[in-house]
C-alpha cells in the first residue's frame, strides 16, 4: 500500500508536473512580495492593495476552470495553461533588460501570473484523484509534500535575486513551467466528468448547490477561508515588514525564514504520510486552528532572529497538517462528477483569502505597525477552532475505508 502510488507511472508524472509547477510558484510568492516591499519601497497598504487587484482575475477564472475541467479532459486545459505561462515570465525579463522594473511592469506580470495559476489548480487537483486511485489521502499528503520540497528549492532560488539579478531568477522561473507543460503532456487523456453540453454558469451553480448540500465540505471550506484571510495576509504581508523593519533583513533573510517554515510543512506531510489514512482528519484539522494562534503570539512578542526561525518552523508543522487535511476531506467527501468543480470552489475560497487579507493586513500594518497586525490572526485562530467542534460535524467526519 505505501509503496504502490511510487510504483504508479502515471502518478509519478502528476508529481513531476506539481514540482515543476510548483517550483515557479514558489518563486512568483517571493518574487512579488521582495519586488514591491524590498526593492520598489512600497507602504504596506499599497502593497495589500496591489496584492488583491493581481488576484481578482484569476479568482473569477478558477470557477470556469473547475466547470471546464469537470466537461473537458483536465489534462488538456493543463498542457494549454502551462504552454503560455512561461511567456509571462520572460515579459519581465525583457522589461528588466530595457531598465523598465517598476510598478506597472511588476503589477502585470503577478496579474497574469496569478491568473494562469488561478485557472489551471482544479484541474491539477483533479487529475490527483484519477491517478492516485482509492489512496486519496496518500496521495493528496504527496503532492502537497512534493509542493512543499520544491517551494523551498524555489525560495532558495529567488532568494538569492538581489545577488544573480532578478532576470536570472526569472527564466528559471519559465523554465520551470516549461517542464511542467512536458510532465503533463505525457499524461493519459481522460473522459470528462460531466458530460453533455449546458451553460457553463449552470455548471458552475451545481458545484456550489453541491458544496452547500454537503455540510462537511461546507464548514471545511468556511473555516479554511476565514483562517486564509488572516494567517496569509499575516504571512504574506505582515512578516517581510516585520523581516525588513524589526530584524533589518534583506531578500535572503526573508528567504531563509520562509524556506523554514516550508521546511516544517514538509516534515508534517513526511509523517502525515506514513500514518495515513487518518480515519477523523476533520478532527486534526480543527485541533491545528488553536495551536496556531500560540504560535502567532511567540510571533507578537517579537523574539531573537534564532528562535524566530524555530516559532517558523513550527508554523509550517502546523499549516502542514491544515492545508492537507482541508483537501484531503473536500477530496474524499466528494462526488467524482462534482469534483473538479468542489476543488474549484475550495481553491476559490483559499485563493480569494489573499487578496481580501492582504488588504486586511496591509491596513492592519499601517495603522498598528506589523507586529500588532498578527493580533486578529491569534483570535480568530481560537474562534474558528471553537466554531468547529461547538457548531459543525466537521470533528466526525470519518474516512471512507477506516475502520470506525
Amino acid at each position: 500500500m505505501a509503496t504502490s502510488l511510487w510504483q504508479n507511472n502515471q502518478f509519478r508524472l502528476f508529481l513531476a508536473s506539481v514540482s515543476f509547477s510548483g517550483a515557479a510558484m514558489a518563486m512568483q510568492q517571493l518574487l512579488i512580495t521582495w519586488l514591491l516591499v524590498g526593492i520598489l519601497l512600497l507602504p504596506a497598504t499599497q502593497v495589500g492593495l496591489l496584492q488583491a487587484l493581481m488576484g481578482l482575475p484569476g479568482i473569477i477564472l478558477m470557477l470556469w476552470g473547475g466547470a471546464v475541467a469537470d466537461r473537458t479532459d483536465p489534462r488538456s486545459l493543463l498542457i494549454q495553461v502551462y504552454s503560455l505561462a512561461w511567456l509571462f515570465p520572460i515579459g519581465l525579463f525583457t522589461a528588466v533588460q530595457f531598465e523598465l522594473l517598476n510598478l506597472w511592469s511588476v503589477a502585470l506580470f503577478g496579474l497574469t501570473m496569478s491568473t494562469a495559476i488561478a485557472y489551471a489548480s482544479p484541474s491539477q487537483q483533479a487529475i490527483l484523484n484519477r491517478v492516485a486511485g482509492p489512496q486519496v489521502q496518500r496521495g493528496v499528503t504527496l503532492s502537497t509534500m512534493a509542493s512543499f520540497i520544491v517551494q523551498i528549492i524555489g525560495l532558495g532560488i529567488s532568494g538569492q535575486m538581489e545577488n544573480v539579478g532578478v532576470d536570472i531568477v526569472l527564466l528559471i522561473q519559465s523554465a520551470s513551467l516549461v517542464l511542467a507543460a512536458l510532465a503533463v503532456r505525457q499524461l493519459v487523456p481522460a473522459q470528462p466528468a460531466e458530460t453533455g453540453q449546458r451553460n457553463t454558469w449552470d455548471v458552475i451553480v451545481e458545484g456550489f448547490r453541491a458544496v452547500y448540500d454537503n455540510r462537511t465540505i461546507l464548514h471545511t471550506m468556511i473555516i479554511t477561508f476565514i483562517s486564509g484571510i488572516f494567517n496569509y495576509g499575516a504571512f504574506a504581508i505582515a512578516l517581510p515588514y516585520i523581516v525588513k523593519r524589526d530584524y533589518d533583513g534583506d531578500a535572503v533573510g526573508f528567504a531563509t525564514m520562509m524556506i523554514v517554515f516550508y521546511t516544517g510543512a514538509t516534515i508534517s506531510n513526511v509523517i502525515q504520510y506514513w500514518v495515513m489514512p487518518l480515519a477523523r482528519p476533520g478532527f486534526w484539522f480543527l485541533a491545528m486552528q488553536v495551536t496556531r494562534a500560540v504560535l502567532l503570539y511567540l510571533i507578537w512578542l517579537q523574539p531573537d532572529w534564532w528562535l524566530l526561525l524555530v516559532i517558523m518552523f513550527c508554523w509550517g508543522l502546523n499549516m502542514g497538517v491544515t492545508t492537507n487535511l482541508s483537501r484531503a476531506i473536500v477530496q474524499e467527501a466528494s462526488e467524482p462528477k462534482f469534483l473538479a468543480r468542489l476543488l474549484s470552489v475550495f481553491s476559490l475560497g483559499m485563493m480569494g483569502a489573499i487578496p481580501i487579507g492582504a488588504v486586511t493586513i496591509g491596513f492592519l500594518v499601517a495603522w498598528f505597525g506589523e507586529v500588532n497586525a498578527l493580533i486578529p490572526a491569534m483570535f480568530i485562530s481560537i474562534g474558528l477552532c471553537a466554531y468547529g467542534f461547538l457548531f459543525t460535524r466537521v470533528a466526525q467526519y470519518r474516512s471512507p475505508g477506516t475502520t470506525p
